[in-house]
């Protein structure tokens, strides 16, 4: 299965521009559809480490602990955030595999 993502500091996402009120908004919008919540927060997500070396010069050697992901398999909202919250960053990958065995893995 694809999995989307935004990646930013928990600083970023959590005091600077606080997501908590989107995700709240989002996740009434699928209940008001009786449709299933397909996104997800991911503390130190532990995806990061089978693109450790992509992510490095991204993430300016932030570790994954300051690190948090708003996943989820719906393109269209993944790509709304990356326009809404634009110092964040974006990608997707494809899991289970062998890299990624649990894709909501987090530490």
């Amino acid at each position: 299965m694809k999995y989307y993502f935004i990646l930013a500091t928990k600083e970023f996402l959590f005091e600077i521009e606080p997501v908590e009120e989107v995700l709240r908004e989002r996740a009434h919008y699928y209940s008001s559809r009786n449709k299933q919540v397909d996104f997800w927060i991911l503390p130190s997500p532990e995806f990061l480490n089978a693109y450790a070396n992509e992510l490095k010069e991204l993430t300016k050697n932030n570790s994954n602990e300051n690190l948090v992901a708003i996943v989820s398999t719906d393109v269209d909202f993944i790509y709304w955030l990356k326009l809404r919250y634009q110092n964040v960053i974006s990608g997707n990958f494809n899991a289970p595999t062998t890299k990624v065995l649990q894709p909501l893995a987090y530490n």
